[in-house]
């Protein structure tokens, strides 16, 4: 696990407004590369070598030539000014992980969906559970140089309503991740503005009883 720290200043000491963005999709999306390219810190991750073991339990798919996995999360900082800082968090991308998101949901402002558009049901989880907990999100498509979708395309795939930001980006580009972060955060302040319409309620997680059946009426 890479902890080591950075030679960059340490955070201010006037910096007490803390805000959280985790950054979701699925399995070798880019979703630890956008953090290492953004954070204006040496990002702790979790990245550890892919065994045999794992045969037969991760899906590989368009990604065989993945050597590493994350196995808890990534996390990297960016200040934004004196008071307010940006905490990223990038989750695991593996289905038997996925039970860490519930919890790295818990308290966060909003979600970048990072996409494969060569694999874009992978991505298909992490828009339901974040639906599912009411938080706003946008989705970014990661270039893997795949076949081209238009927007409707993917929209149509994702079942995306026209209100959730698009955007296309290249998570190894600073720039680029940078841009996706604050497509995020404008997106966040239209609906703190009432601008656009928030995210649904949370759905539960039991099905509704059925409705009750009338009972036929005698014949006569």
């Amino acid at each position: 696990m890479d902890s080591a720290t950075s030679d960059r200043p340490a955070l201010q000491a006037t910096a007490d407004n803390g805000l959280k963005i985790v950054v979701v999709g699925g399995f070798g999306v880019g979703k630890t590369t956008m953090v290492r390219s953004v954070s204006e810190i040496r990002p702790l991750n979790t990245e550890e070598t892919m065994t045999r073991a794992g045969e037969g339990v991760d899906r590989l798919d368009g990604v065989h030539a993945k050597s590493s996995t994350t196995v808890a999360f990534d996390f990297g900082r960016i200040t934004l000014d004196e008071r307010s800082v940006l905490y990223l968090f990038g989750a695991p991308g593996q289905e038997r992980f996925w039970f860490l998101w519930d919890r790295l949901f818990a308290g966060t402002l909003g979600a970048v969906v990072l996409v494969d558009t060569r694999r874009l049901a992978d991505s298909w989880y992490a828009i339901d559970r974040l639906e599912h907990h009411g938080t706003p999100f946008i989705v970014a498509c990661n270039d893997f140089g795949g076949p081209l979708h238009t927007e409707q395309q993917i929209r149509e795939a994702l079942d995306l309503s026209d209100d959730v930001p698009l955007v296309e980006c290249d998570a190894r580009d600073r720039s680029s991740s940078k841009y996706v972060l604050i497509t995020l955060v404008e997106h966040l302040h239209a609906l703190a503005q009432g601008k656009v319409p928030g995210p649904s309620a949370a759905r539960p997680d039991t099905a509704p009883e059925p409705a009750p059946q009338k009972t036929p009426e005698p014949s006569s």
